[in-house]
């Protein structure tokens, strides 16, 4: 299991962009509230950088994220230009092999996304068996997968830009 604690993550500052940035969180509307967690963990941590931009855009579902980046990648024109995208989401294991099927797809499109893309997609998905290890993950005992994949975002901006 995934622990923030065994991470260097929230405790190192290095290599975090701290001002001009556009960020685009692609959000879905299934386990709402769970996202909008998520969603806010982010904008927590961006509030506390200089000039870093924030839209917002929502989906019907985790399988159509991967569809709406690559589209406003492509399409959006003008200023500011992403420069990273955090996918939201929220699965949770039912009784049927939905799971599975949505869990790969979404996974698969924003690894695709980071490989064609010349910006960072944050997968910021969780993808949980039950309601309370989601709950567990916006600020429970396994932190806030919002707030990490925010500074994952500014972290991976920085980076990208060290070697363009």
């Amino acid at each position: 299991m995934a622990d923030v604690n065994k991470s260097q993550l929230l405790q190192a500052t290095t290599g975090i962009l701290n001002r001009d940035a556009c960020i685009v969180l692609v959000k879905t509307e299934w386990n709402a509230a769970i996202v909008d967690e998520l969603e806010q963990g982010c904008l927590r941590v961006f509030a506390q950088q200089e000039h870093v931009t924030v839209v917002t855009l929502t989906v019907p579902g985790a399988v159509e994220i991967p569809f709406l980046i690559q589209r406003y990648f492509r399409e959006k024109t003008g200023s500011p230009r992403p420069d990273a995208f955090i996918a939201l989401g929220c699965v949770v294991r039912g009784d049927t092999p939905h799971f599975e099927y949505v869990c790969n797809t979404v996974t698969e499109g924003v690894l695709q996304l980071n490989l064609t893309l010349p910006v960072p997609v944050v997968f910021g998905v969780l993808t949980v068996n039950t309601d309370e290890q989601a709950r567990e993950r916006i600020g429970g005992k396994h932190g806030h997968k919002g707030e990490e994949a925010a500074v994952t975002a500014l972290k991976m901006i920085a980076l990208n830009r060290d070697i363009t």
